[in-house]
């Protein structure tokens, strides 16, 4: 629909600009289309003559009308345009232009938003949480964040890997070991929290248990026998755990990298080497630093302790450096909130490597709250005292869950109302989208075979003009929801799909006994809602049943 207009408001400005012999360079681009924010100024509005008049040599005013009187019409599709306030142009579009938009649309099929293969190659890393104890609520809105963006991203036309991250070294590997060592000489009273600094929770109890189970003789050997074993024994247990919760949650990963090979390859060291190279490093107390302040951090960063201990930063850089290396244009990260302040250290490495900044982006997630019976629920990590996503995944199923995290921007906390997510209501989201997918679904079950193609010039109403308009406008929701990274506009679009029907539905019937060719055209239409909602639970990595 935007498209349309602005490569006629070009062509235009092209002719307006010959008429005039000016030399005007390239004009799309340079002046937007968009929607009023008022209907009755039309379905679009454009500012061109208002950003371009300098360029032009006209009053505003002078533009607008020569635009107009210079743009094709010959389709038929602009029904009206119209002057409005210093040099704005406002557009209403015909019944045929609707018409065709949905033609469009029944045609394409499950192509319907498709983009064209940008010949980009996009890392998403996200969720990547510390194999040191199960995924918690705030983990699963990042993981859903993580993955719809990867759906919408591959949708829009980039070619798209899924990466997690695993922190498989370091100190909170050991201390991950030791706590479970602590518990087992506890065993089998499990009285009292571990000492400050250990990982608390029953699954630290769990893990002891079960290693007690299989190794009976562990507590009559020495401990630095039996703390690497474990430890390694811990780690993939979690790991393990984690990667089932994640499949039952629909989030898939092509890529586990671990921290521990940046190491064991040397990559690590590499890294280093290049930037000392370049002269980003430089020494000082017997630590060596990464010069960040050169390249807009608000201070530098020791990469080596005094100790000769390298830090996590060194890991982190290298392992961007790694991405890059491995072909990807873009690294998007999904990271928690309390990341805030690593972005600019880490914009500064990937400068440092020799990348634009911007190909690093970054997507920072607040903290989810959960609500039952209208209080918060209590949760808290430093205790162990967390609610799991296996937790709430059981009681209101990964489609509730799902869309849910993605209600909001990511980086706006977030309420989620536990008994809000199960309802049979229509005050639940995900059950009204998913409920108008099926009754749509049973209306054209019920419906005879089509004569023939539907006349979809009989779509007349103002009700149906409204859901065509938004459907048509998916294409660009997902372009606009991938470039921002803001794959939550798709369950606000889907809500609002789901609206329009509702109320289109509550006003016109779709089978007008009386009238088969208008019948026709109006199971087209509910035919089209039907898939555009498939098509954008999926991207939401939600399920749209066919009955409910």
């Amino acid at each position: 629909m935007k498209n349309m207009l602005e490569n006629k408001i070009s062509q235009a400005l092209s002719r307006v600009a010959a008429g005039a012999g000016l030399e005007t360079g390239e004009i799309r681009g340079l002046f937007v289309v968009e929607e009023p924010r008022d209907p009755a100024h039309g379905h679009l509005a454009t500012n061109a003559a208002l950003v371009l008049a300098k360029k032009f040599k006209m009053k505003p005013a002078e533009l607008a009308e020569l635009i107009m009187g210079e743009l094709d019409n010959s389709e038929g599709w602009i029904e009206n345009m119209a002057k409005a306030g210093p040099g704005f142009i406002n557009f209403s579009l015909s019944l045929a232009w609707w018409a065709k938009a949905l033609a469009d649309l029944l045609a394409a099929g499950d192509s319907f938003g498709q983009g064209a293969p940008k010949g980009l190659k996009v890392m998403v890393e996200f969720v990547s949480a510390n194999p040191t104890g199960p995924l918690h609520v705030g983990h699963g809105r990042g993981a859903a964040i993580g993955d719809a963006l990867a759906r919408v991203l591959t949708r829009a036309g980039y070619e798209v890997t899924r990466e997690y991250y695993i922190n498989d070294a370091g100190r909170q590997m050991r201390i991950l070991g030791e706590s479970v060592f602590k518990r087992l000489k506890s065993l089998p009273d499990e009285t009292g929290e571990l000492p400050e600094g250990y990982y608390q929770g029953d699954y630290i109890t769990s893990l002891a248990r079960e290693y007690l189970a299989r190794r009976p003789d562990v507590l009559s050997r020495p401990e630095e026998d039996i703390l690497p074993e474990l430890t390694v024994f811990a780690h993939q247990s979690i790991l393990e755990g984690i990667k089932e919760d994640l499949a039952a949650f629909r989030v898939g990963h092509e890529v586990w990298f671990s921290e521990t090979s940046l190491y064991q390859t040397g990559l690590v060291d590499q890294a280093l080497n290049f930037l000392r190279d370049k002269g980003h490093l430089f020494e000082e107390e017997g630590a060596l630093w990464f010069r960040a302040t050169a390249l807009g951090d608000e201070k530098d960063r020791v990469l080596i302790k005094s100790t000769g201990e390298k830090t996590y930063f060194a890991a982190d850089l290298a392992y961007h450096w790694n991405k890059f290396q491995r072909g990807f244009d873009l690294v998007i990260d999904i990271w928690g909130a309390d990341h805030h302040g690593y972005v600019p250290r880490m914009k500064a490495a990937v400068e440092a490597l020799g990348r634009s900044r911007d190909d690093l982006g970054v997507v920072l997630v607040q903290m989810v709250s959960l609500i039952r019976d209208g209080k918060p629920v209590a949760m808290t990590t430093r205790g162990g005292q967390f609610i799991t996503l296996r937790e709430v995944v059981a009681e209101v199923g990964a489609d509730a869950a799902r869309f849910n995290f993605l209600t909001r921007s990511p980086d706006t906390t977030l309420e989620f109302d536990l008994e809000l997510a199960k309802a049979k209501t229509r005050d639940n989201p995900v059950y009204y989208v998913q409920y108008v997918g099926a009754r749509i679904e049973s209306i054209l079950k019920n419906a005879a075979p089509p004569a023939g193609p539907p006349d979809l010039g009989l779509l007349t109403q103002p009700e149906e003009t409204s859901l065509i308009k938004h459907l048509a406008s998916f294409p660009e929701l997902i372009q606009a929801a991938a470039a921002r990274r803001e794959p939550h506009h798709l369950t606000t679009y889907l809500t609002s799909l789901a609206r329009l029907f509702h109320h289109y539905y509550g006003i016109h019937r779709i089978a007008v006994e009386d009238n088969p060719a208008l019948a026709e055209s109006r199971r087209a239409l509910a035919g089209a809602v039907r898939r555009v909602i498939r098509l954008g639970l999926d991207l939401l990595g939600v399920t749209s049943p066919d009955s409910m």
